[in-house]
C-alpha cells in the first residue's frame, strides 16, 4: 500500500472518538482527497470519503463485510449471526424480508398511526407537567410505536421498558472500557432470550401474528436451504428492526438541540403541524430531519474487507486489509455539499429522492434492496419527523441547559437530552421564587 503509516492509530480513535475522521484526513495529499491510509487494530486501512469512497465500500464484487467489524460491536450491537454480517446471495435473501417488512411505502404508512399517538401523548405529558427529556420521551414513544407496528404483544409499560434495554444496547457498545459495557451485554443477553420466547410462541400458535408484520415474517422466515432460521436467529433479526427505530431517539436529542438554537424554524414547523393537523410526514419537519440526520454525530465510519487489491485517488490497499467509510466526513465533505459545515434545512425542501444523493449516508450507501443500506431509514425518518413536529409545539419549551455534546464519547448526544417543559412552567424557573 502506498504511504502506508508505520504506527496505529486505534488509540487516537478511542481518544478522538467523533474528530478522529478530521484527524487521519490531516495526512492526506489535498482537502479534496478522498483516501488516506491507515492502520487500525494493527491491520493495513483505508479512510474513504465522498461518493467516490461510498461507490467503493460498497462495491461487493471488491468489499466484504463479514468478519470486518470488530467482534465486541457485531455481538454487541447487532447480535450473533445477523445480517449485517452476510454477504452476496446469502445477504440478499436475508435482506428481503427486511425490505418486506420495513422498506415498502405501505409498512411505512401502517406506522404512522402509532406515531401519532405516541408523540401527542408524550406532549401532552410534557404540557400537564412532566420532566422527561427529549431522548426518554423518544425512547418510550418509538419503542412503543414500532413495537406494535412489529404486531408484539404485551402492555405499553412492558414495551417501554424492553425499549429502555434496546436503547442502553445502543448507548454502551462503544464503550468497552466501560460498565456501561458490561451492562449492554446483559441486556443483549435478556433481549435475545425475550425475543427468541416470542418467536418460539408464534411457531407454537401461543401467540397469534398478523401476517406482514415482523414479528410474523421474522417468525416464519427460511434461509436459502428452506429451513425456518433458528429461533435465536430470527429473534436477533426480530430486534434488528426494533432497536434501530429506537435509536432514532438519539437524533431527536441532537434536534432538539437544533430546534432550541433556532426558534424561526420551531415556529415554521409548529404552523405547518398546525394546519396539516397532524405530526406526521410534515414537508418541513422532514427537511429539518434529514439535516439533523445529515450534521449529527452518529455513526463515525464502518469498516468492510477489501477481497481484491483497491485503489482510491492513488491510495493503494492489498487483499485483506480493511476500508472505513467515514460516515461523518461524507455527510459534511465539502466536495459534496454547498456550506457543508452549516446547519440549513432548507437543502431537503422539496427533496424527496433521498437515496439519490450520494454523499448523504446517515443510515449507510447504496440501495437497500442490493446494497448494505439500512431498509428501516424511511420509518427513522417518519419517526424522527414526527418527533420534531411534537417538539415544535408552542406549548412546549426546550430548555437550554447541559446542550454541550462530547465527541469523544461513542455514541453521542446533548448531555441532558434536551430537557422539554411546559413553556409556562419553563418560563417561571428563570424568576426569583421570592418575587
Amino acid at each position: 500500500m502506498a504511504n502506508a503509516p508505520t504506527s496505529d492509530d486505534t488509540l487516537a480513535f478511542v481518544a478522538k472518538g467523533y474528530d478522529f475522521g478530521a484527524h487521519i484526513w490531516r495526512r492526506a495529499r489535498g482537502a479534496a482527497a478522498r483516501a488516506v491510509p491507515l492502520r487500525l487494530l494493527g491491520r493495513p486501512s483505508l479512510l474513504v470519503r465522498g461518493a467516490e469512497g461510498v461507490d467503493l465500500f460498497y462495491d461487493e464484487e471488491r468489499m466484504r463485510r463479514h468478519g470486518a467489524m470488530p467482534a465486541f460491536v457485531q455481538e454487541t450491537l447487532f447480535g450473533h449471526g445477523s445480517v449485517h454480517s452476510l454477504d452476496g446471495a446469502a445477504h440478499r435473501h436475508r435482506k428481503a424480508t427486511f425490505l418486506d417488512v420495513a422498506y415498502e411505502d405501505a409498512q411505512v404508512e401502517r406506522l404512522l398511526p402509532h406515531l401519532e399517538r405516541e408523540w401527542r401523548a408524550e406532549v401532552d405529558a410534557w404540557v400537564a407537567g412532566g420532566d422527561r427529556s427529549a431522548y426518554d420521551a423518544a425512547v418510550g414513544a418509538l419503542g412503543r410505536a414500532i413495537m406494535r407496528w412489529a404486531g408484539l404483544p404485551g402492555t405499553a409499560e412492558a414495551k417501554t421498558r424492553w425499549a429502555a434495554r434496546e436503547a442502553q444496547i445502543v448507548d454502551g457498545f462503544g464503550v468497552p472500557y466501560s460498565p456501561e459495557f458490561l451492562l449492554a451485554a446483559l441486556n443483549r443477553r435478556w433481549c435475545d432470550r425475550h425475543a427468541e420466547e416470542l418467536i418460539e410462541a408464534v411457531r407454537a400458535g401461543t401467540i397469534e401474528a398478523a401476517e406482514g408484520t415482523a414479528l410474523h415474517e421474522w417468525a416464519w422466515h427460511r434461509g436459502p436451504d428452506g429451513e425456518l432460521l433458528a429461533a435465536r436467529l430470527a429473534g436477533v433479526e426480530l430486534q434488528n428492526v426494533l432497536r434501530p427505530t429506537i435509536a432514532v431517539a438519539r437524533f431527536v436529542a441532537f434536534a432538539a438541540k437544533e430546534l432550541h438554537d433556532r426558534p424561526a424554524w420551531r415556529e415554521r414547523i409548529a404552523a405547518e403541524t398546525a394546519e396539516r393537523g397532524r405530526l406526521t410526514e410534515g414537508p418541513l419537519a422532514t427537511a429539518f430531519a434529514q439535516e439533523v440526520r445529515r450534521t449529527a454525530p452518529f455513526v463515525p465510519m464502518l469498516p468492510a474487507e477489501a477481497i481484491v487489491d483497491v485503489e482510491l485517488d492513488g491510495e493503494r490497499l492489498e487483499a485483506g486489509g480493511r476500508v472505513f467509510i467515514d460516515i461523518l466526513g461524507t455527510d459534511t465533505d465539502e466536495r459534496s455539499w454547498e456550506r457543508a459545515d452549516e446547519f440549513d434545512p432548507e437543502r431537503f425542501v422539496g427533496v424527496d429522492d433521498f437515496e439519490a444523493i450520494a454523499a448523504f449516508i446517515p443510515h449507510g450507501g447504496g440501495h437497500p434492496s442490493t446494497g448494505h443500506r439500512c431498509p428501516g431509514e424511511k420509518i427513522a425518518i417518519a419517526g424522527l419527523a414526527a418527533a420534531i413536529a411534537a417538539l415544535s409545539d408552542p406549548r412546549l419549551s426546550i430548555l437550554g441547559e447541559r446542550l454541550h455534546v462530547s465527541r469523544r464519547r461513542l455514541p453521542t448526544k446533548p448531555a441532558s437530552g434536551g430537557v422539554v417543559r411546559a413553556a409556562s412552567a419553563a418560563g417561571s424557573r428563570s424568576r426569583c421564587p421570592f418575587h
